[in-house]
């Protein structure tokens, strides 16, 4: 049986390089594309992954990877037609990396948890790309800021620089808070380009914070966040269908009236 399933596994993915070749020749949108034009449209599968897995809607789950499968096995191809690598290159590469960074399967490394795993992991990967990478030149500059957050202070932590209590991280939110505090306080009085920067600097400082306190109590920030603004507007949209059902627009509402079918909200999702 499991043979079977290999076997229609395989198929699955022949048919899928076959339809690739095909339409590489014969379609006229596929036959232009580049790696370029490929890119945006790649992050945007990306990000609809994303949606669907924060959703639980495994069936999109299911859609979605397939749409990004399509991306992989497409550059596979045109990086095929200029004679760079194929997915056959791809695959190999891949698999003998996961064997060199896995010694404590594929070797004789002994590991008592997920944490040694991680430091292994990044030891390895700094010793394959030639010892010649800094600590966080693995982050790409371009993720989006909360994630390279959350990359950059996992980063540190893999060669031991992080708190040695994670509740001492609170200490350090603190003083960021009053930090930022003081810095609005003289935005606020004066608003001169110097305490705006300031004060920008320093809500940087307190979000980094807050997402290095999120990381050591194992909760992903960019999830979290995630989540928050999906309920917001769950219940903004509530407020506002609410609104047009009294024959009103939103923006004529009292800020009193607005809070009430906001705890109305809060309410019903609590029951």
């Amino acid at each position: 049986m499991v043979n079977n399933k290999r076997e229609q596994e395989l198929a699955a993915f022949n048919k899928l390089l076959d339809i690739m070749d095909t339409l590489r020749e014969k379609c006229p949108w596929d036959n232009k594309q580049t790696m370029e034009s490929l890119r945006p449209q790649t992050i945007e599968e990306t990000f609809e992954l994303s949606d669907a897995i924060l959703k639980n809607d495994l069936q999109n789950v299911c859609k979605e990877l397939g749409d990004l499968l399509l991306h992989i096995v497409f550059y596979a191809k045109i990086g095929k037609e200029i004679g760079k690598f194929n997915i056959a290159d791809i695959c190999n590469n891949l698999c003998d990396k996961l064997i060199y960074r896995h010694p404590h399967i594929y070797g004789k490394i002994k590991v008592k948890d997920e944490k040694e795993v991680i430091n292994n992991w990044e030891q390895l990967k700094t010793i394959e790309k030639g010892g010649n990478k800094t600590v966080l030149s693995g982050v790409p500059e371009s993720l989006p800021s909360m994630i390279k957050a959350y990359r950059i202070q996992d980063k540190a932590r893999a060669v031991g620089f992080d708190w040695k209590r994670k509740e001492d991280v609170w200490d350090k939110v603190y003083e960021e808070v009053g930090e930022l505090k003081e810095a609005l306080q003289n935005y606020n009085n004066s608003n001169s380009d110097t305490n705006k920067k300031r004060a920008e600097n320093e809500l940087g400082d307190f979000i980094f914070s807050v997402i290095n306190a999120g990381r050591l109590y194992d909760l992903n920030p960019d999830t979290a966040l995630e989540s928050t603004c999906s309920k917001f507007r769950r219940r903004f949209d509530y407020l506002e269908a609410q609104t047009l059902k009294q024959g009103k627009k939103i923006k004529d509402l009292t800020l009193e009236e607005m809070n009430r079918l906001w705890d109305e909200i809060k309410e019903s999702e609590n029951e």
